[in-house]
């Protein structure tokens, strides 16, 4: 009886001990989306109308998870199509951006599950009729004392003692034209948050953390979005850049 007792109980330590978190997946190679030669990337010319429609999509490595959800897709990277992480509020912020006529994000059934090239988004995007394709990716790191942890890693948080855990995430955005795949521009930010790890008891308190650092690195995104935004305007619109929409 005594050591059925004590081995439950060494059970119930190890249980407790084991308790683990795995971290998200790695960001979207936005660099490597086209395999265009140097030359053919020069020669791409912009063609789009403005006002212009966008088409808003996010994008994240292929096998991209994180602790809600798994991303759709393979191939070069995957995409995420439900919004835990941006705001009503900053997307409708984005909606009226000067000479926007109209914002529309990509949905799945829009797409393929075979994801390796720009022109698979581009396609999906000239179907609801856009001009630009505005992506976006998130490039969340954990880092626990002076060890940064790769994508997907797994932490057992029984096992990290009083130490420092941060997140930083880097969000970054860039503008295609729909119709030539040239890139009018890009956007990024960045954020950071703390915490020991001894606070940390289940994996949903673990991945707070990561969320508020992702919401504070989108928000942040948006302003540099707009400036971005705003110097294509200026370059490429046959507009008053200082009009907004109403």
């Amino acid at each position: 009886m005594i050591r059925t007792l004590l081995f439950l109980f060494t059970l119930g330590l190890i249980s407790a001990c084991s308790t683990s978190y795995t971290t998200p997946g790695g960001k979207a190679p936005l660099s490597a989306l086209s395999d265009a030669s140097i030359n053919d990337l020069m020669a791409k010319q912009p063609a789009a109308n403005f006002p212009a429609n966008i088409a808003i999509i996010r994008l994240q490595a292929s096998g991209y998870r994180n602790f809600d959800e798994h991303s759709y897709g393979h191939g070069r990277y995957s995409v995420v199509t439900t919004r835990n992480i941006e705001s009503d509020d900053d997307i409708n912020r984005l909606s009226k951006l000067m000479a926007v006529r109209g914002l529309a994000p990509v949905n799945r059934i829009l797409l393929p599950t075979e994801l390796d090239d720009l022109k698979v988004l581009r396609n999906a995007a000239a179907r609801l009729r856009a001009d630009i394709l505005l992506v976006y990716t998130f490039d969340t790191a954990f880092h626990v004392g002076e060890d940064t942890l790769s994508p997907l890693n797994i932490v057992s948080l029984g096992f990290m003692d009083d130490r420092d855990v941060s997140v930083s995430t880097t969000a970054s955005a860039a503008f295609y034209d729909v119709r030539t795949e040239y890139l009018y521009g890009i956007a990024e930010s960045t954020a950071q948050k703390k915490k020991q790890a001894n606070s940390w008891s289940e994996s949903e308190a673990v991945d707070e953390l990561r969320k508020l650092t992702e919401q504070q690195a989108f928000k942040a995104l948006i302003p540099e979005i707009e400036t971005t935004w705003q110097s294509i305007v200026q370059q490429y619109a046959l507009v008053d850049p200082i009009i907004t929409k109403p």
